[in-house]
């Protein structure tokens, strides 16, 4: 519906919904039945959107940790130590958290497919140089620029995804969705530990710039936009060109380009940090984050140290947290509808953000306990077996965790939900990526034993989150409700 003057004359078609405003100008709005509605589109044409924009989402993750098990092959190829390669692990993931607080907003300005394919376009481009370094720090550089670039598909996917979904139905396509994110990095160095051991550290970089050129030609050609004020303005252009007159998109920012483009790009950074919830939230992702990149990029040194493992067995403990990625997405998140649309029906049919966070109680215990289990069992060398089947139950409440926080982030932001879910991205990217450069040094100095539980401690310290914003998240936000 429209928002129009109460004495204007109001008409609606198949595909224009419009009033007369104070100026004479016809206001432009999808009508419940709109067929250019992306909640309104075919499942065939959403599903397209998400396959691609979620391989998009897996592509850039899988990079990120693809060639962590030819980091040895890559320091003597590049004459320097392990250490300074892992910097182009950091360097990557920073990157990969700074960028959306840029493309995010961005989308919200220009549209989503523009950005995709801009973006993702550069990012295939890049690893053609990366490929060719000559030395580390052209490694590193040219590693930090993709991260920020490829980002677009972890910045934006949740927004599309709100763009064609209703909140009833978003959790489970969300959960797969998020699976790239979080799988990337899981069957990365399964890949790149196989093009490692009978190729080199190169084509790694190879193989990236194949599958990610071709998944940008598949954008080119079947990804829609979904951005509804990117829609309606198309649709307002081709009214005025056609039938003349003026028209107007309903609810239309009327601000100057460069003052909206401004507030655009403040958005993610205001939500973080003036939103207690969202702030909590992130530091809590960011503890997952720094986790999960200290024990993968310390996989190798535990599995071949320890254990003897060569390197595609070492690239096969990481299907563990995988497999926990999979039992939660298939049995717990879909779920998290189920949960929401109950509980809106006991509240009358009132929906609030607050209920999609039971679930995350799941995790909220799952990833203490998996990170001690995982700990005390690697330092006393008990059987590999029973360390990877922790990493199961960590994964398994690592993505539960995740599909909660992100979906609480949708509901309470809707139009802005890129940059919401930016302002948690940018956050735990940074210390995902800043933290393994230190987590060897805690390791060697206090053993894996109180090593990892340190960051089981953390967990728990916030694990009694999901039941404190349940309870009094909606006092919280209307106590610290912003203007967008």
């Amino acid at each position: 519906m429209s928002d129009g003057t109460a004495n204007g004359a109001h008409e609606r078609t198949g595909l224009l919904s419009f009033t007369e405003d104070d100026h004479s100008r016809k206001i432009i709005d999808f009508t419940d039945w709109d067929v250019e509605d992306p909640r309104n589109w075919p499942k065939s044409r959403k599903f397209t959107n998400v396959g691609i924009i979620a391989l998009m989402a897996v592509l850039c993750p899988l990079a990120s940790s693809m060639f962590t098990p030819g980091i040895a092959q890559i320091a003597a190829d590049l004459h320097t130590s392990s250490d300074v390669v892992v910097g182009a692990t950091t360097g990557f993931v920073v990157f990969l958290g700074i960028g959306p607080l840029i493309l995010a907003p961005l989308s919200e300005t220009f549209g989503r497919r523009k950005l995709y394919l801009i973006c993702f376009s550069i990012f295939a481009v890049l690893q053609i140089p990366t490929a060719l370094s000559p030395n580390v720090e052209a490694l590193i550089a040219l590693r930090s620029v993709s991260g920020f670039f490829g980002s677009v598909g972890i910045a934006n996917g949740g927004g599309t995804i709100s763009d064609m979904f209703h909140p009833s139905q978003r959790a489970g396509i969300f959960g797969w969705y998020l699976l790239g994110p979080l799988l990337g990095p899981t069957i990365g160095p399964l890949l790149g530990g196989l093009i490692v051991q009978h190729l080199s550290w190169r084509w790694v970089f190879w193989f990236l710039t194949i599958i990610c050129t071709i998944n940008t030609i598949l954008g080119c050609i079947f990804l829609k936009e979904s951005y509804a004020p990117t829609i309606l303005e198309s649709r307002k252009q081709k009214y005025e060109e056609t039938e003349g007159g003026k028209f107007r998109i309903a609810n239309q920012d009327d601000r100057p380009f460069w003052t909206k483009l401004g507030s655009s790009m403040q958005r993610p950074l205001r939500i973080l940090f003036t939103q207690p919830i969202v702030l909590t939230m992130a530091i809590w992702q960011a503890i997952l984050f720094g986790t999960t990149y200290s024990l993968y990029t310390n996989f190798e040194a535990i599995y071949s140290g320890l254990y003897g493992f060569s390197t595609t067995q070492v690239g096969l403990v990481y299907l563990g947290p995988g497999l926990g990625f999979f039992i939660s997405v298939w049995f717990i998140v879909p779920k998290i509808d189920t949960v929401y649309n109950h509980l809106s029906e006991k509240n009358d049919d009132e929906a609030k953000p607050e209920y999609r966070l039971p679930l995350a109680n799941i995790g909220a215990v799952l990833i203490p306990v998996s990170l001690l289990w995982f700990a005390w069992t690697v330092q006393y060398k008990v059987h590999w077996a029973v360390t990877v089947l922790s990493t199961v139950f960590f994964g398994l409440g690592q993505i539960t965790i995740l599909n909660t926080v992100q979906n609480y982030y949708i509901d309470s932001f809707a139009k802005y939900a890129a940059s919401a879910i930016a302002a948690g991205a940018v956050f735990r990217s940074i210390v995902g990526g800043i933290v393994p450069i230190f987590a060897p040094a805690i390791f060697d100095k206090v053993g894996y034993g109180w090593g990892v539980s340190v960051f089981a401690f953390l967990s728990l310290a916030l694990s009694p989150a999901p039941v404190l914003f349940y309870k009094f998240g909606g006092r919280i936000r209307e106590r610290f409700a912003i203007e967008l």
